[in-house]
């Protein structure tokens, strides 16, 4: 199972800030796993469209080749601006 964590408007948009995942068959990486999430349509086309997005694997940063396996952790988070 991964661990999916979803911050800030993304959260929002998909209403939800986590869930549980069985890795899906064919994907081994970070962008294959983001495929996978935005082709469930709908509110997760956000997570296609948003620009900038930042991804850590276990805590830490990661690009979009970044191998993923069963029992990481997964977050995707847009660009956060604050004072």
């Amino acid at each position: 199972m991964l661990k999916v964590l979803y911050f800030a408007g993304l959260r929002e948009a998909l209403g939800q800030s986590s869930e549980q995942l069985a890795l899906p068959a064919g994907v081994g990486n970070v962008g294959q796993l983001h495929a996978h999430l935005v082709a469930r349509g709908g509110a997760w086309e956000a997570l296609g469209k948003t620009k900038n997005l930042r991804i850590a694997v276990n805590q830490r940063m990661a690009a979009m080749d970044a191998s993923i396996r069963d029992g990481d952790e997964v977050a995707f988070f847009p660009p956060v601006t604050g004072g």
